[in-house]
C-alpha cells in the first residue's frame, strides 16, 4: 500500500474527497466551507472540484445545519455538515438529539440518517471558553449517534471514510491542535477503518494507558521516555467512543493488571468515567493490582491566558509522573 505524509487537516480533506468522488450522493455544507475554505483550512479545495452544488456554505445557525443535514440523510443523501466549533454543537442539540439520533428507532427500522456531523473541539489555540470546550461525553449519551475521535492523519482519514458510508448519524470530533500534525497516511481510497475498533499504538506489559484525540501524542511522549527507565507501557486509543472496542480494553487490561486514563474534558461527567466503570463492571476488575486512575481537565471553563489554559489539562510530566506512581505502588 502506497502511504504519503500529510497533516491530519488534509487527511480529513482527502477523506471527503475521496467519498465525493466515488459517491455523488455525498454532499458538504457548513459555514465559510466552500470558497473560503473552512475555517481551519480542512474544505480547500472542494468547492473548486465539486462545485457550489455538493459544497455549500451557509448561514449561521448550527441548528439549520443540523436540520439541513438530518433531513438531506432520511431523504436520501449522504451529508457531512460541518459545525465551526465544538461549543456551537449545543445549538444543534435538538436537530441531533431528538431527530437525528431518533428516526431510525422511531420509524421501526425503515429510515436510515447517514449523515456525519464534522466538529473542530479542544482547547491549547488560545480561543478562551467559549471555542475551546470537549464535549463528546454528551453526545456518547444518546442512544443512536455515533462518536468518533481520532488522534492520527491516518485514523482520521480512515475513519472519516467509515463515518461517511454508516447509514447512522456520527459526530466526528476533530482536535483543533492535531490539525498540522503530520502522519503517514494510506492513500489507497478503499482504506477505511472500522467503527468500533480501537488500535494499541504501543504494545506495552506494566500498565495499560488509554487515551484518544489530543493527549494521544502526550501519552506516547510519556510512554517512549518511560521505555529508558525500564517501564513498559500499553498505549491504547479507543478511536470511536461508540462504539466502544471492549474486548480490546479487558484484553490489555487483563494482561498489565494496571490501567490509567487520560483525556482534555473535564473529569466530572467524563467518557473516562464510563471506560473505568466498563473495566470495573467486566472480568478484568480481578486482574487489577491497582486503583484506576483518570488524568483529565480540571472542572473550569478553559481560561485565554495561555499559561492557564495549558495548566487545566494533563502535561506530559503529569501523565509520566502517574504512570510511574501507578506501576511502583504509590497510587
Amino acid at each position: 500500500m502506497e502511504y504519503k505524509e500529510m497533516t491530519y487537516k488534509d487527511a480529513v480533506n482527502l477523506a471527503m474527497t475521496e467519498e465525493m468522488r466515488k459517491d455523488e450522493n455525498v454532499i458538504l455544507f457548513g459555514e465559510d466551507v466552500g470558497l473560503y475554505g473552512g475555517a481551519f483550512g480542512v474544505s480547500v479545495g472542494m468547492f473548486e472540484e465539486f462545485g457550489p452544488e455538493r459544497v455549500k456554505d451557509t448561514p449561521i445557525s448550527e441548528a439549520v445545519i443540523a436540520g439541513c443535514a438530518a433531513g438531506a440523510a432520511v431523504t436520501g443523501l449522504r451529508p457531512i455538515a460541518e459545525i465551526m466549533f465544538m461549543d456551537f454543537t449545543t445549538i444543534a442539540m435538538d436537530a441531533l438529539v431528538n431527530q437525528a439520533a431518533k428516526m431510525r428507532y422511531m420509524f421501526g427500522g425503515k429510515a436510515q440518517v447517514p449523515m456525519v456531523l464534522r466538529t473542530p473541539g479542544g482547547s491549547g489555540t488560545g480561543a478562551a471558553a467559549q471555542h475551546s470546550q470537549s464535549l463528546e461525553a454528551w453526545f456518547c449519551h444518546v442512544p443512536g449517534l455515533k462518536v468518533v475521535v481520532p488522534g492520527t492523519p491516518a485514523d482520521a482519514k480512515g475513519l472519516l471514510k467509515a463515518a461517511i458510508r454508516d447509514n447512522n448519524p456520527v459526530v466526528f470530533v476533530e482536535q483543533k491542535t492535531l490539525y498540522k500534525e503530520k502522519g503517514e497516511v494510506p492513500m489507497d481510497d478503499e482504506f477505511v477503518i472500522p467503527l468500533g475498533k480501537g488500535e494499541i499504538k504501543r504494545e506495552g506489559s506494566d500498565v495499560t494507558v488509554i487515551s484518544y484525540g489530543r493527549m494521544l501524542p502526550r501519552v506516547l511522549e510519556a510512554a517512549d521516555d518511560l521505555k529508558k527507565e525500564g517501564i513498559s507501557v500499553e498505549v491504547v486509543d479507543p478511536r470511536t467512543l461508540v462504539p466502544l472496542d471492549k474486548e480490546m480494553i479487558i484484553d490489555s487490561v487483563k494482561k498489565t493488571g494496571k490501567l490509567i486514563l487520560v483525556n482534555e474534558a473535564c473529569k466530572t461527567g467524563g467518557f473516562l468515567g464510563e471506560i473505568s466503570a466498563m473495566v470495573s463492571e467486566s472480568e478484568a476488575f480481578d486482574y487489577l493490582d491497582a486503583p484506576i486512575v483518570r488524568l483529565a481537565g480540571l472542572d473550569v471553563p478553559v481560561p485565554y491566558n495561555p499559561e492557564l489554559e495549558a495548566a487545566i489539562v494533563p502535561s506530559v510530566d503529569q501523565i509520566r509522573q502517574a504512570i510511574v506512581d501507578v506501576v511502583t505502588n504509590k497510587r
